[in-house]
């Protein structure tokens, strides 16, 4: 057996995640006992006669259950597993070969045994939710590349004219018969960027195929039984962390300055950070990096993805220190300063309103505590002219003469009582910790991640943390900004003019929930700097069914809806898992619940920061739903007075309030939308939110 190549393929661990559970453990069971012994009889082998490969064969699972194995010489590759013609009928649509261009090895499906190609027909909703809207038709995407460019793409020979012919939607079916490395390759294309030139090695045909970048994505070797059962278990959860050939030039780019990967949702933007860490912590048995992000909950997701980036034997996780920025600060400030007890926001309205009270001052207490939020804290004020010189982004109430006066009067005193109770706020205590960082940098480099929602004192205090601003490197997502206001990083030395770059490819979320999501944004963004980032143009790898909208006449109405798309969803294989349910706060979380009840799924709270648990079903507020993925999401109780919510728009001080609660709304539905994978329901009472509509086909 040690001379043996015992591989699994990708499409492998893709057909075993859409078996029953019982189904994948029986076939697991037949992998080991593969692996372990193919010459045992009870295996019994038999080649697949009609297929145009001679090297296929099946092997027994049970009854029913057939495993698909390419077996030539001392070559054994796990391809598919299914029920007996299913599987029968995979195998005699594909033949295992070298690409002659790219030398890599491929699994192609045969075009001769493909049925004519045609873009899908809508996808008919159920009675509530809106009719299809027609498109008109797209010019051809690759019409004028010429073969050799095609094939560098390791698109297969047979399948060039069809390439060539492909207009949007007709390549998005076409892509599920391509191998996945063609498919992405291309459309890298589409977005302009250009396959790799071929290495002298590969244009000196190497001996393995195997060995081939492309083939390393696609089919690993498993030494033993225990990363053959790793593979095995964790198929969902392989693609989160790999690095494809788009975002690796990012990664290993040395800057000449802070530099930063923005991206729509799904684009590979945490991916990149991770990379980028381990890139980091690579370079020395010295390195000290820091991985961060804006939650306790994002920062645990990140911790696993690490190891399974790593593995858990892997020297460089030691080099890597994951937090969340608050834990962080609590951390370096009971270390280097003392206790810490950060004020809630009630406590600071408390405040506002008692120093209000004490000036006699005529300001509103929901623009006091805008003000205190993004302009006296968020900029940590300490003396009256530097409030008078603050950047007041976006803020179109006129403050001078006497009101600013007073303005200042109150905002000091709050925070004089708050200082009296021992109370301190996240801004001050960034601000403290800054220059005793500076003074000393603890890191060799900082990773960001969710760098969007960064504020003032944050941002400064992550600068001062590294000795070079080279070591900065931030992702995030302009149009995912939902939990902090605008303003200039050049202004605190962080300029990354000319170190910015858009990615285009979609990896995680179907070319269907993506361009429906969009829907809610405007497609070219700009941050205060003036780093401009256009949505034009982005793609996603795969294709997937539309996205469904219910409009419910009352609550029971839509959890029934709800709970029958649960229940669908489960029946083609879904995982409890693999199911996130995200609602706008925690007030419609029963909403959320009684569907999971209704439909027999067992379901966990996120409400306090935690992860999905294998068997249940994730519930969390459209905030917590922030960097998690889900293959299917039902957004629920997207009602008129949800979303955007009441509270918050009655709440609004000012005119530019009022249009900052209606961006960070329709940004909290884009996150929420873009946490799904291959199925998204989006639901409501009506009347439904206007956003909503939004989302629906006219």
């Amino acid at each position: 057996m040690s001379e043996m190549n015992f591989r699994i393929a990708d499409t492998f661990t893709a057909s075993l995640a859409r078996l029953s559970g019982q189904e994948q453990k029986a076939a697991k069971t037949t992998a080991f006992d593969l692996q372990m012994d193919p010459s045992r009889p009870s295996l019994s082998f038999h080649r697949v006669d009609r297929a145009r490969d001679p090297d296929f064969w099946t092997v027994r699972v049970n009854r029913d259950l057939r495993i698909v194995v390419h077996k030539r010489g001392a070559d054994l590759l796990l391809a598919f597993v299914g029920h007996h013609d299913d599987a029968y009928a995979w195998a005699e649509r594909r033949r295992l070969e070298v690409h002659p261009r790219t030398g890599a090895v491929q699994l192609v499906e045969l075009r001769e045994r493909v049925e004519e190609i045609d873009a899908p027909a809508p996808v008919m909703a159920p009675a509530e939710a809106a009719p299809a809207r027609s498109s008109p038709p797209s010019p051809p995407l690759f019409a004028g590349h010429d073969d050799d460019l095609l094939l560098a793409c390791g698109v297969p020979e047979d399948w060039l004219a069809d390439v060539r012919a492909a207009d949007e939607a007709r390549f998005y079916v076409l892509a599920d018969h391509l191998p996945a490395e063609a498919a992405e390759a291309l459309l890298n294309l589409a977005v302009g960027i250009l396959p790799a030139p071929p290495t002298a090695a590969a244009l000196d045909a190497p001996a393995d195929p195997y060995a081939h970048p492309d083939a390393q994505r696609r089919f690993r070797i498993m030494e033993n039984r225990e990363e053959l059962e790793a593979a095995l278990d964790a198929p969902w959860e392989a693609w989160t962390v790999f690095l494809h050939p788009s975002q690796r030039d990012f990664v290993d780019r040395d800057f000449n300055g802070p530099a930063r990967v923005t991206g729509s949702a799904g684009t590979g933007k945490t991916v990149v950070a991770l990379h980028r860490a381990v890139r980091m912590a690579r370079r020395s048995p010295d390195e000290a990096v820091l991985l961060v992000t804006f939650t306790d909950a994002l920062a645990a997701a990140l911790r696993l993805k690490l190891r399974r980036l790593l593995g858990e034997s892997s020297g460089l996780a030691a080099r890597i220190r994951v937090r969340s920025l608050q834990g962080l600060a609590q951390e370096m400030h009971e270390q280097l300063i003392g206790p810490l007890e950060v004020a809630s926001e009630p406590e600071v309205a408390r405040a506002l309103a008692a120093a209000k009270s004490a000036a006699d001052a005529p300001f509103s207490e929901a623009f006091l505590l805008d003000e205190w939020n993004h302009v006296f804290d968020g900029w940590n004020i300490r003396d009256a002219d530097a409030y008078a010189s603050v950047p007041r982004l976006g803020r179109k109430t006129r403050v001078g003469g006497r009101q600013r006066e007073v303005l200042w009067q109150v905002m000091a005193d709050a925070r004089a009582r708050l200082e009296d109770r021992g109370l301190t706020t996240w801004s001050a205590a960034f601000d403290r910790l800054r220059p005793l960082v500076a003074s000393k940098p603890p890191y060799t480099a900082v990773v960001v991640d969710e760098a969007q929602d960064l504020a003032v004192a944050e941002l400064g205090f992550l600068a001062a943390a590294v000795a070079s601003p080279d070591a900065l490197f931030f992702a995030g997502d302009i149009a995912q900004r939902i939990f902090r206001q605008p303003f200039s990083w050049a202004s605190l030395g962080v300029d990354i003019r000319g170190r910015s770059r858009v990615l285009k490819v979609n990896y995680r979320t179907s070319h269907q929930i993506r361009a429906r999501a969009d829907r809610l944004l405007p497609t070219e963004l700009s941050d205060v700097d003036g780093n401009e980032e256009s949505r034009r143009g982005v793609v996603s790898v795969f294709s997937g069914p539309e996205p469904e909208v219910v409009k419910a006449a009352d609550h029971e109405h839509e959890v029934e809806a709800v709970a029958n798309w649960i229940e669908a969803r489960i029946a083609e294989g879904i995982a409890s898992a693999e199911i996130g349910l995200v609602v706008r706060t925690v007030a419609q979380a029963p909403r959320a619940q009684t569907a999971c009840e209704a439909a027999g799924l067992r379901w966990r709270s996120l409400a306090g920061g935690g992860t999905p648990e294998p068997g249940f079903a994730s519930i969390c507020t459209m905030h917590l739903a922030k960097g998690l993925e889900f293959r299917a999401v039902a957004v629920l109780a997207c009602d008129e007075d949800v979303v955007p919510l009441a509270d918050r728009l009655e709440g609004a001080a000012t005119e530019a309030e009022l249009k900052e609660i209606y961006e960070t709304e329709r940004h909290l539905l884009y996150v929420a939308c873009t946490r799904a994978r291959d199925r998204l329901l989006v639901s409501g009472v009506e009347p439904v939110s206007e956003f909503v509509e939004d989302l629906c086909d006219k």
